[in-house]
């Protein structure tokens, strides 16, 4: 069904849109579709009205097709408005729209559109109605919006909490981080402090010179901990002026408490503040009392490498400075102890005679490490008969206590040779007076007899290395005949003599381990060495230079120069009755 309408002032206009209003009420088109078609209607046609000339509206109901994008079989109704052919906007595009019925509605014939006032008052209020209707279902959708609006909000709310409980653990998260690496570079830096100090120690304690610690003290902390160092020891300058010193250095040494002498103070852990140093007024110092037990050794004064020092490095400075007191006193009491312990040590050993018929020459090197003092020892002395007794003894262990039993072993070796006793019958009293007299303390010893109207050698060992004899032809051999056992073991022994031919021109070499020995190598190599050395040398050299031909001995055996043990030789140069 097609309708039309000529329109050409407003009162045609409102007949269109109170016919097309109550066809698509009869074509059930809803309310809100037909509100919105006849607003749409209205505004076009007041647009028409505006623009001038003859209008038409047509109002075609049919049944939409698949292709137009409805529902196959259900009912549109279209409305067209144009312009007449005549008026001014002819050839202007249409204006269309098309609304869903939701029936087919069977077409009729009656006019919709009525002239009389009682139709358009009821057309009005129809119109008022479906208004009416659209500003209630826009409440409702005003509601809608609110819930929606108010739902949003607490949502927003919700989410902005969200987001500031996560700044929150963002920002706890980066503090951990921060702070796990603040402890990581603390623990580094500690690490690295503890190293350092650790190594430091061992090289300060590796020495018994002070004056080589003292050199090595600001080779360890130059320049990472320090700029400058400066070691005060007091027994240096004695009575001579020595060179100016800071006031707080000065304050260091008179409390014993480490000073720090700056513009400003340090707050240094266990560190007195002090004015700066007029000796040096632009650069903070740190005086360190080098401690003892009784009195500090002196002070160490440091300059930092940057502006100021850390209190972790400080702490450490003071403990390194602990340290260094520690090993320069364990050095100078050992060089003091060493010096005494060399001078009665030279003093225990005895002058060599001169008997007819036989040159002695005796060697004694105290060894290199420990204090110097053992119980290595030579003697030589005539017997009543006109014998000469010659023997070369060590004493277990290092110290005073070996070096007083050696003086008490060689005492008693002379007071028992008095009754010319033989080397095996010495040996066996000696080992007896040992026993009893020191039943912890060990010796070995050997002892040779040489007398000048005899052209024969005797000599015992208990526990020693065996004498090498050179014959006047310039052979060579050990004397290695079984020696008894060391004196002063638990054990009763009787220590055997043994006799080798002797000619003029002989010499034997009596000697300790300590000349012979080696960790690396052991004795036997030591002892080969030895005997190859005594036989290097000619006659004429033994019977006139004994003493030269001694440090001919040692210089190849003991070309290294750190020893362990004491080294002990006695060269017994035989020229027979004259």
């Amino acid at each position: 069904m097609t309708r039309s309408w000529q329109i050409t002032d407003i009162t045609d206009a409102a007949r269109a849109r109170i016919a097309t209003a109550r066809l698509a009420a009869a074509y059930g088109v809803p309310a809100l579709e037909r509100t919105r078609l006849v607003a749409s209607l209205s505004a076009q046609l007041r647009l028409c009205l505006t623009k001038g000339g003859t209008w038409r509206l047509t109002l075609e109901t049919g049944t939409a097709s698949p292709a137009a994008g409805a529902e196959a079989g259900r009912g549109v109704l279209h409305a067209v408005v144009t312009p007449s052919p005549d008026a001014a906007a002819a050839g202007q595009p249409p204006w269309r729209v098309t609304v869903p019925c939701p029936e087919a509605v069977p077409g009729t014939d009656a006019d919709v559109a009525v002239d009389d006032p009682a139709a358009l008052a009821e057309a009005l209020l129809g119109a008022d109605e479906d208004t009416a209707l659209v500003l209630d279902r826009l409440t409702e959708q005003e509601n809608l919006v609110e819930f929606h609006r108010e739902e949003l909000q607490q949502t927003n709310q919700g989410v902005v909490a969200l987001h500031a409980e996560l700044d929150a653990a963002g920002r706890a998260q980066r503090e951990a981080f921060a702070a796990e690496r603040k402890a990581r570079t603390e623990a580094e830096n500690a690490r690295r402090r503890l190293t350092f100090l650790a190594d430091a120690s061992a090289v300060l304690t590796a020495s018994l010179d002070h004056h080589e610690i003292v050199r090595r003290l600001p080779e360890l902390l130059v320049p990472e901990y320090a700029a400058t160092v400066d070691v005060w020891l007091f027994e240096q300058d004695g009575d001579r002026p020595g060179p100016a010193h800071p006031a707080a250095a000065v304050v260091a040494a008179r409390t014993g408490r480490p000073q720090y002498a700056a513009p400003h103070p340090g707050a240094l852990p266990g560190v007195d503040d002090q004015p700066p140093s007029a000796l040096s007024p632009d650069r903070p110092l740190l005086c360190i009392p080098l401690p003892t037990r009784q009195a500090p050794l002196g002070v160490v004064t440091l300059s930092p490498p940057g502006e100021r020092w850390d209190a972790d490095d400080a702490v450490m400075l003071v403990e390194l400075t602990r340290r260094a007191s520690i090993a320069i006193d364990h050095a100078q009491r050992y060089q003091h102890n060493r010096d005494i312990a060399e001078t009665l040590q030279r003093a225990l050993l005895t002058e060599l005679p001169a008997p007819p018929g036989l040159a002695l020459a005796a060697r004694y090197l105290p060894a290199t490490h420990g204090l110097n003092i053992g119980g290595d020892w030579y003697d030589a002395f005539r017997q009543p008969d006109g014998g000469v007794i010659a023997v070369v003894g060590d004493v277990t262990g290092h110290g005073l206590r070996a070096a007083v039993m050696m003086s008490q072993l060689r005492t008693a070796l002379r007071a028992y040779a008095v009754d010319d006793g033989s080397p095996g019958r010495l040996l066996t009293r000696l080992h007896t007076f040992l026993h009893h007299l020191q039943p912890d303390l060990f010796a070995t010893a050997v002892i040779a007899r040489f007398h000048p109207d005899e052209p024969t050698l005797t000599w015992a060992a208990a526990g020693h290395p065996p004498p090498v004899l050179r014959a006047a032809d310039g052979r060579v051999q050990t004397l290695d005949a079984k020696p008894g056992a060391m004196l002063g073991i638990p054990l009763e022994q009787e220590i055997r003599d043994h006799t080798v031919p002797l000619a003029p021109g002989s010499t034997l070499a009596l000697y300790t381990d300590g000349l012979v020995e080696r960790r690396a190598r052991g004795i036997d190599p030591g002892i080969a060495r030895l005997a190859e050395a005594l036989g290097s040398f000619g006659p004429a050299a033994l019977e006139t230079d004994l003493e030269g031909s001694a440090d001919g001995i040692l210089r190849p055996l003991l070309s290294d120069s750190e020893r362990d043990d004491d080294v002990c030789l006695l060269l017994c140069h035989f020229r027979g009755a004259r």
